[in-house]
């Protein structure tokens, strides 16, 4: 841990390829004791929801207590509805059937202590700046709650205008690492999850400045900007 977080409210613009703005995203933290809570929410034009929150603590190292993902509206091709209580090691899901009944589904999960539901952004603002390659847990919204890998890896530092300031970004790459026949099949049946770019910038004012990839690591891609900053086209 290098940056101790503290209260924050941020706002991000996510665009399509071409450069449309799809989205508007809002983000909140509150720091209550060791215990930090946090919130991304991007409101599509189309009347889509991409809500994310994440509690989590700060003795030190980071923990993650619980996470909960809702992914819904006409831009996600399947709606999203996933939490995680990493304390008791639970995953519950929750679906709509086609009558409109709500189902919730529970399953226990052994979960590692690096699992980084909602909070790999503010890992990424502590490594160190010479880091390596590494990895760490991520639970996904598959049958009920399947542990994956991510392997997170450095890939230079990119510049940007933030306000008319020129700075430089590190650049990191997130690849998801689905492991045994799953892994082997994900390809085949187009569910295997594309990389994920994240820019974070250091300084007084650490932040994750832009993001490109899937909505929490599903749902279609994405680029999302800190508003305010320009990476150019």
């Amino acid at each position: 841990m290098k940056h101790v977080q503290r209260p924050m409210h941020r706002f991000m613009v996510a665009r399509s390829d071409a450069g449309n703005i799809l989205a508007r995203g809002e983000f909140t933290q509150l720091v209550q004791g060791d215990e930090v809570t946090m919130r991304m929410i991007y409101r599509f034009s189309d009347g889509s929801i991409d809500d994310e929150t994440t509690t989590y603590r700060q003795q030190g190292t980071f923990r993650l207590v619980r996470n909960h993902h809702i992914q819904k509206g006409p831009f996600f091709a399947k709606p999203v509805d996933f939490a995680v209580d990493a304390a008791i090691g639970i995953a519950t899901t929750r679906t709509m059937d086609k009558n409109g009944k709500l189902h919730v589904e529970t399953e226990h999960v052994e979960l590692p202590d690096d699992l980084a539901n909602g909070f790999v952004g503010t890992l990424l603002l502590n490594v160190p700046h010479d880091t390596t390659s590494f990895r760490v847990g991520m639970l996904v919204p598959v049958s009920g709650g399947r542990l994956i890998r991510l392997l997170i890896s450095p890939e230079g530092e990119q510049p940007f205008h933030a306000t008319g300031q020129p700075l430089k970004a590190t650049e990191f790459r997130i690849h998801p690492e689905l492991g045994g026949i799953v892994g082997l099949i994900a390809p085949l049946i187009g569910l295997q999850p594309k990389d994920v770019m994240v820019w974070v910038v250091e300084g007084e004012d650490p932040a994750v400045v832009r993001i490109v990839g899937q909505l929490g690591g599903y749902g279609p891609v994405v680029s999302s900007e800190l508003e305010g900053t320009n990476f150019g086209k």
